[in-house]
C-alpha cells in the first residue's frame, strides 16, 4: 500500500507542477503540445487508477502490470503530450513486482504485450503531437521496451540473488543439522561406552562386597573382630563405589565445572591429572609432571571417557609407584603433540630400598587394560632399562578416529603389570 500510495502522490504533485507551468508559462514548451483542461482532468484520473491498480500487484502482478501499461496508452490518446512520461512510473513499479514474484519463463508474453501497450501510448502521443508517424513508432517501441525492459532487467538480478542467498542459507541449514545429527550420535555413542563403565565400576566393588559379605556370614559367630574387619572393608568398597560412580556421572554434568565450594567432584581428565600430581608433591611425593602442549586445550577432541581413562591410568600407577618402589622419583608426562591421540606416561625410577618388586599382574593394571579396551586406547606397561617401571596410556581423538591408527606408545618390550 506504500508503494502505491507515494507513487500516486508523486505523480500528481508532478502533474499539478506541469499544469501551473504550462499556465504561468506556455512559451517554455515544458509540455509540447501544451494539453487542454479535459486533457488534464483526464491524464489525473488515469494516473490516480494507476496508482490504485499497484494495491494488487502482490497478489495479481501480472493483471496490474497490464492495466498501469494500459493507462499509459490512454494518458497518450487524451492528448497529454510529453507529460505522458507521468505514467511510466506505476509501469515500473508494476514490471518490478511481476519479474520477482515470478520466473521469466512463464511470465515473458506479459512483458512483451505490456511493452507493446506502453509503445503505442507513446506513438499515439507523437501522433498527437504531429510528429512524423516513422519517428513516433521508433520512439514508441524504444520508450516501451524501456518502460517495461529496464524493471525487468533489475528484477532478474535481484530474484537471482536472493534465489543464491536462499540457496546458502539452506546449505547452512543442512550442515547444522548434519552436524547437529553427528554431535548426537558421538553423545550417545559416548553415555553408551558410560554406562558400560558404570556397568564395570558397579560389578567390580559390588562383587567383592558380596566376597566380603559371604565371609561375615561365616565369623560373626566364630571370628567376631574378623568380622568387624569384614564390615569396615564392605564400607570402604561402597564408599568407592558411590565415588567412582559420582565422579563418572558427574562428567555429564555442564555445571560441575563451574560449581564452587569442598563438595565438588574433581574433574577426573587429562586437565585433573595435574591437580593430582599436585596433590601428592604437597604430601611429600617426589612426582614431576611435564606437559608437552600441541597449541591448543589440552585433551582437545578426547571424549570424557577416554579422558577418565587417563586419568585413572595415572591416579593407578601412581599409587603402584609408591606401593612398589617406595621412595623413588616417578615421572608424569603429557604428551599433547600428535593430532592423533593424547600419550600419557607414568615412570617411575628403582626404588632406593632394598626388597621392593614389581612386575606382577594386579587388579590395578587389570582395571586399565579394561579401561584401554573400552576407550579404544592402546596400553603399554613394563619395566625399563634402569630398573624401574612404566606405564603408557595412547587415548585417540574421536574427531580424527580412523582405520589404521598411529601405532601404539611406549616400549617394545614386556607387557606385565605390576600389583595394584
Amino acid at each position: 500500500m506504500r508503494v502505491a500510495v507515494v507513487t500516486g502522490a508523486l505523480v500528481l504533485l508532478a502533474l499539478v507542477v506541469l499544469v501551473v507551468v504550462s499556465t504561468v508559462a506556455p512559451e517554455a514548451g515544458v509540455v509540447r503540445p501544451v494539453p487542454s483542461t479535459t486533457a488534464w482532468v483526464l491524464g489525473a484520473v488515469t494516473l490516480l487508477l494507476q496508482a490504485t491498480a499497484l494495491l494488487w500487484r502482490r497478489t495479481a502482478p501480472r493483471a496490474v502490470l497490464l492495466a498501469t501499461a494500459l493507462g499509459m496508452l490512454l494518458c497518450g490518446l487524451a492528448g497529454l503530450g510529453d507529460a505522458i512520461g507521468l505514467a511510466q512510473p506505476a509501469v515500473l513499479v508494476a514490471a518490478y513486482t511481476l519479474g520477482v514474484t515470478a520466473p521469466l519463463s512463464r511470465t515473458w508474453s506479459a512483458f512483451v504485450l505490456a511493452a507493446l501497450i506502453a509503445g503505442a501510448g507513446s506513438v499515439a502521443s507523437g501522433v498527437r503531437g504531429d510528429e512524423p508517424l516513422g519517428l513516433s513508432v521508433g520512439l514508441g517501441l524504444l520508450q516501451g521496451v524501456s518502460t517495461v525492459g529496464v524493471p525487468l532487467v533489475v528484477a532478474v538480478v535481484v530474484a537471482a540473488r536472493r534465489e543464491i542467498r536462499s540457496a546458502r542459507e539452506s546449505r547452512t541449514a543442512a550442515l547444522e543439522r548434519e552436524h547437529g545429527a553427528l554431535v548426537q550420535a558421538a553423545v550417545a555413542r559416548e553415555r553408551t561406552a558410560m554406562a558400560r563403565e558404570l556397568h564395570d565400576i558397579a560389578a567390580h566393588h559390588l562383587s567383592g562386597i558380596a566376597v566380603m559379605t559371604a565371609a561375615i556370614g561365616t565369623q560373626i559367630d566364630s571370628d567376631p573382630a574378623g568380622a568387624k574387619a569384614a564390615v569396615a572393608q564392605v564400607r570402604q568398597q561402597s564408599t568407592a563405589v558411590l565415588r567412582d560412580l559420582r565422579s563418572l556421572v558427574g562428567l555429564l554434568r555442564e555445571d560441575d565445572a563451574g560449581a564452587g565450594g569442598p563438595d565438588r567432584v574433581r574433574p577426573e581428565s587429562l586437565a585433573g591429572i595435574t591437580a593430582l600430581v599436585e596433590d601428592l608433591t604437597t604430601a611429600g611425593r617426589d612426582v614431576g609432571l611435564t606437559v608437552l602442549s600441541g597449541g591448543h586445550p589440552l585433551g582437545d577432541g578426547v571424549g570424557p571417557l577416554a579422558q577418565l581413562a587417563a586419568y585413572r591410568m595415572a591416579q593407578e600407577a601412581l599409587a603402584n609407584a609408591a606401593r612398589h618402589a617406595p621412595g623413588a622419583r616417578a615421572e608424569v608426562v603429557l604428551d599433547d603433540r600428535d593430532p592423533y591421540g593424547v600419550l600419557v606416561t607414568v615412570r617411575n625410577e628403582r626404588s632406593p630400598r632394598s626388597g621392593s618388586e614389581q612386575g606382577r599382574d594386579g587388579f590395578g593394571i587389570l582395571g586399565m587394560r579394561e579401561r584401554a579396551e573400552l576407550t579404544g586406547a592402546a596400553l603399554v606397561v613394563g619395566p625399563t632399562a634402569d630398573g624401574g617401571w612404566e606405564v603408557a596410556l595412547r587415548v585417540p581423538r574421536d574427531r580424527l578416529e580412523r582405520a589404521g591408527q598411529a601405532e601404539q606408545p611406549g616400549r617394545t618390550g614386556q607387557t606385565t603389570g605390576e600389583d595394584a
